[in-house]
């Protein structure tokens, strides 16, 4: 049942980030907007075929790795705390705690 409703869980998840957390709701509008201003970077991640980059878009794409990747790491962070949360809550009502 619980993998049935994963990526419902993990959504939720993410909208209360956004919602209760400033620093992830920065970072995901900063990478938003990189990708925005930067439209090579979605060529690069989902396009196919070469590609080449000069050494100012290879920074930016570089960095557009970085953000995403501490976004990630925010986001697995949650995950995690509220898997424990969810945890004890069960525990709790079926009184093994």
């Amino acid at each position: 049942r619980i993998a049935d409703s994963f990526y419902e869980i993990d959504n939720d998840i993410m909208m209360d980030m956004l919602a209760r957390d400033g620093d992830y709701a920065a970072l995901r509008q900063e990478l938003a907007q990189l990708q925005t201003d930067y439209p090579f970077i979605e060529k690069v991640l989902e396009g196919d075929g070469a590609i080449t980059l000069t050494a100012e878009e290879h920074e930016i794409f570089m960095r557009n790795m970085a953000l995403t990747g501490k976004k990630e790491d925010m986001e697995r962070r949650q995950i995690y705390f509220r898997g424990h949360t969810d945890c004890f809550a069960y525990l709790k009502k079926i009184g093994a705690i």
